[in-house]
């Protein structure tokens, strides 16, 4: 016996990190060290900063895999990936220097995942980061054919003293949100149930989407916000804290920027929630409580700034094509969300 009998295909891997190299390439950055291909990846550290704290993040991409597997579209997926690490990297006001992604799969299919790391290369240029290094693993037996899983791994840097922490969160504060592109990578356990109960096909084409199939509406990646809201950082704006809205919505994630004693009252009357989810609650005969604690609801990332600055802050981010909204208000609290359904 030798190893391909058994189920590894040493000589197709190969001939994968060769079909991958102009990918993973394309994201290099000046600070990129070493080969492509080594055991290691190596990045310098940007010049320019006095106390640089570094700051790291993982992630996956949950049961949208599912959908991906299903439809044979494996192009976003990895979109998702990197979207996953930067935003949530990001939320301290850190840049995304460099990201390492895991893919395992029970039989490796060269066409298949080179569509997933083109899209982590993509994601990768998106957030401007480079793609130092990876892993793909071929288990065979562990996964069903066609089927493989994804985890990534992000660093960032920011200046210690520009650390966004709570401590710089005031009473007062007003919470922008900016908008979604749709589900993101989150409560795909609750839409597949819905999908499925439902009898619903994901080639179906719902008037509400427009002509778009639910395939291509839930296989809509995790926007990554990551570059205007650095340069929104550089220009000036006064943002005091930042959420990442990914599972467990707004009421889980946005309180966590929060200082001590302090909570946001929501506004729902401050932004139109997307079709999606509208469709999601009918189709599923969803509480609007479970959809604010599984969905982003069309808010996928929050930035808290001074009264002064909240129109500032909305037409900066229109004129970089997202739509902000005045979403709510820092008070005295528990680190809760009031106004939510309940």
């Amino acid at each position: 016996m030798d190893y391909r009998e058994a189920g590894v295909d040493v000589e197709a891997g190969r001939a994968f990190v060769e079909q991958i190299r102009s990918l993973v390439q394309s994201t290099y950055r000046p600070e990129v060290m070493g080969r492509f291909g080594g055991f290691s990846g190596g990045f310098a550290l940007p010049g320019g900063y006095q106390e640089p704290v570094l700051v790291s993040g993982t992630d996956g991409v949950g049961t949208k895999l599912r959908l991906a597997f299903t439809l044979n579209n494996h192009r976003t997926v990895g979109i998702d990936l990197v979207a996953m690490c930067v935003n949530d990297v990001l939320t301290v006001g850190a840049e995304p220097l460099f990201f390492l992604d895991y893919v395992a799969t029970g039989k490796l299919n060269q066409e298949q995942l080179t569509q997933v790391v083109a899209g982590i290369s993509r994601g990768c240029q998106i957030a401007g980061c480079a793609l130092l290094g990876g892993e793909t693993a071929e288990m065979p037996g562990f996964y069903q054919v066609g089927e493989y899983d994804l985890a990534g791994f992000c660093v960032g840097i920011v200046e210690k003293s520009q650390m966004l922490n709570g401590s710089q969160v005031q009473v007062g504060d007003v919470a922008i949100g900016l908008a979604s592109d749709g589900v993101h990578s989150n409560g795909f356990s609750l839409v597949r149930k819905i999908i499925d109960t439902c009898e619903y096909s994901w080639s179906n084409r719902p008037q509400i989407f427009a002509g778009k199939t639910l395939g291509e509406v839930f296989l809509t990646p995790t926007r990554i916000y990551v570059k205007p809201v650095l340069a929104a950082l550089k220009a000036g704006l006064n943002i005091h804290g930042m959420a990442h809205i990914t599972g467990g919505g707004l009421p889980e994630n946005l309180p966590r920027c929060l200082g001590e004693n302090q909570s946001i009252q929501i506004d729902l009357d401050g932004w139109v929630i997307p079709p999606v989810f509208e469709w999601l609650a009918a189709a599923g005969s969803v509480a609007p409580t479970a959809m604010f604690n599984t969905f982003n609801m069309g808010i996928g990332f929050v930035v808290l700034v001074p009264p002064d600055q909240v129109e500032q802050a909305i037409a900066w981010f229109n004129s970089h094509d997202i739509a902000a909204y005045a979403i709510g208000e820092v008070i005295p609290g528990t680190r809760t969300l009031e106004g939510l359904p309940v």
